[in-house]
């Protein structure tokens, strides 16, 4: 439905440049019609009743016939760009703004990867859009062309010209779905084949050190035959198009010359049998062989191109308020979380407990690389352990589909992802359509009324390049702020900040209804938060600031020397 949806409202918001196509297609089928008529007239009127100037007069109106096809296909051409260029830009507005959305809810960044494939997705979509509306078109007309030529020569004949058309187009249709499917195979083993042979080129000192080359050689083929097969398996179906077009195109005229002796009993004349076969050869088996080959090829990849477009880039739409499956009271709990980066390597999260509850405030405190941001990741849903559970709400992050995670969590990372677009864009791109009184709010909690103020209101519009990494942090902390989600990760998402606006920003989340964890960079955050986790690399501890100290020589290391004095020389 969501494809149909798509095709149509591509052709419903370009009506004047329809109306144009449709007018231009009247020109440019006009030797459909007249070939035919041409053809008899010069024959049985022209040069068989010895009046050659008449016959050459009939040849001369097909030839103005073509001068007006001529005109007609390349007006047709620039109506079907029309079309067709608003809808590739749609498409890529769909790609970016799903991406968009993955980046700025699971804070893992853009998949550049992704995009690229999705964009030859697009292309592969706009030509076969255009591709289709130009032969299904030309079939249309031509048909219609070739009907009304015919009746007018002939009615009798008609028959055996519509028939077998019909038969061929049956066919063709029934071909249809098997062919959708392998189309849709073989883009999918395409990508698949793709994504493993740049996964090897990337690792390829790695293999080479590990000996690993014959297992990842055998990956890399098994994924190269599987798109073999399937692309040989497509090229088969080719048969069945072959065999359509041979019963649709090219039965008629065997059965135009087959019936030709009764035919001519009834009063058909040399130039009717002879116009029958021109409508036949030079109209409706052309443009039945440019259907089947447009539909059968264009419109397939163009189906299964925009059902990929859709799947992967669709965001998740706003749930009703109550319809989301998480209760609003969100309560984190980790139940003997391992994990690793890598079969073989030492774990950096081993046998994790950790309940936090519903209003909580949390800080992470621990060394640089000692697994801090891990688990953020590993809450966020963006990693799965090793082993452990992790449940949000009761439900195991896992089992959340992507619109129930983006309501129940938000992930804001160290570099702060900001979008070409406006202001309000990006803060309320994560928001249940908030109100201007509510983005005020957000943005004088957050403190980032001055830099909106700077920056020219909520319809400027702004550019990632212009602002600093900590007007960065500033315009995704107030989109997070202002975002359904109960359960906010700050995953040093305060660093560019001076230690004011840290506080400040901090303060307006732990005032926020909801859940705070923050992975600390200062331990001023520590300070701030209700409890504090700590981890040592062996183990974790969790508790109030004074518990921690009291409880981990770590702890109290690490805020030894943040509170020692600095001392200088004179």
């Amino acid at each position: 439905m969501a494809v149909r949806d798509l095709l149509w409202e591509a052709l419903r918001r370009r009506p004047r440049h329809l109306v144009r196509l449709l007018a231009w297609s009247f020109a440019e089928a006009a030797p459909s019609f007249a070939s035919g008529q041409a053809i008899a007239h010069a024959l049985d009127d022209g040069f068989a009743a010895g009046r050659p100037m008449t016959g050459l007069g009939w040849l001369a109106m097909l030839a103005a016939a073509w001068l007006a096809a001529a005109v007609g296909a390349r007006q047709v051409l620039l109506s079907i760009a029309a079309v067709v260029e608003p809808f590739r830009d749609t498409l890529l507005r769909r790609v970016v703004g799903g991406t968009l959305h993955r980046a700025a809810t699971s804070g893992a960044g853009p998949d550049s990867a992704a995009v690229a494939r999705l964009n030859r997705q697009v292309e592969l979509a706009r030509d076969s859009f255009g591709a289709v509306i130009a032969v299904v078109r030309s079939f249309l007309f031509s048909v219609v062309g070739v009907v009304l030529g015919v009746l007018t020569l002939m009615g009798a004949v008609l028959p055996l010209v519509i028939l077998p058309l019909v038969a061929g187009l049956a066919l063709f249709l029934m071909s249809l779905p098997a062919m959708a499917r392998l189309q849709r195979e073989l883009i999918l083993a395409e990508e698949r084949t793709s994504a493993s042979v740049a996964a090897m080129v990337d690792g390829l000192r790695d293999v080479t050190a590990c000996g690993a080359e014959e297992r990842v050689a055998a990956g890399v083929g098994r994924d190269v035959d599987h798109q073999a097969r399937t692309s040989r398996s497509l090229a088969r179906l080719t048969a069945a198009r072959t065999l359509s077009l041979a019963v649709g195109g090219w039965l008629p005229i065997l059965m135009v010359l087959a019936a030709t002796p009764s035919l001519v009993r009834d009063g058909a004349t040399a130039g009717v049998i002879l116009g029958t076969l021109t409508y036949v050869a030079q109209s409706l088996t052309p443009a039945l062989g440019s259907l089947v080959q447009g539909v059968g090829v264009n419109g397939v990849r163009l189906v299964v191109a925009l059902e990929r477009i859709v799947q992967t880039s669709a965001r998740p739409a706003a749930a009703a308020p109550g319809s989301a499956k998480l209760p609003r009271g969100v309560l984190l709990r980790l139940r003997g979380v391992t994990f690793a980066y890598g079969p073989r390597a030492d774990p950096v999260i081993s046998d994790l407990d950790l309940a936090v509850r519903d209003g909580d405030h949390l800080a992470v405190v621990g060394p640089s690389g000692i697994g801090k941001s891990t688990v953020a990741a590993l809450v966020a849903g963006i990693l799965r352990p090793r082993s452990g559970r992790i449940l949000i709400g009761g439900v195991p992050v896992g089992n959340l589909d992507r619109a129930d995670l983006c309501r129940a969590r938000v992930l804001i990372p160290q570099e702060a992802y900001v979008f070409r677009g406006t202001l309000g864009e990006n803060l309320t791109y994560l928001a249940d359509e908030p109100s201007e009184s509510e983005i005020d709010k957000a943005v004088d909690a957050v403190g980032m009324t001055d830099l909106a103020r700077r920056l020219g209101g909520y319809a400027a519009e702004v550019d990632p390049s212009e602002l600093s990494s900590g007007e960065r942090q500033l315009i995704a902390l107030t989109r997070a702020y202002l975002s359904p989600a109960r359960l906010v990760l700050l995953d040093e998402a305060t660093c560019h900040l001076d230690p004011a606006a840290e506080a400040r920003a901090e303060e307006a989340f732990a005032g926020r209804d909801g859940t705070l964890i923050v992975i600390a960079h200062r331990l001023t955050s520590a300070l701030r938060a209700r409890r504090v986790l700590v981890m040592d690399g062996t183990r974790a501890q969790v508790g109030t600031h004074e518990e921690m100290v009291a409880a981990s020589p770590l702890y109290r290391d690490l805020m030894g020397r943040w509170e020692s004095p600095v001392t200088t020389e004179a």
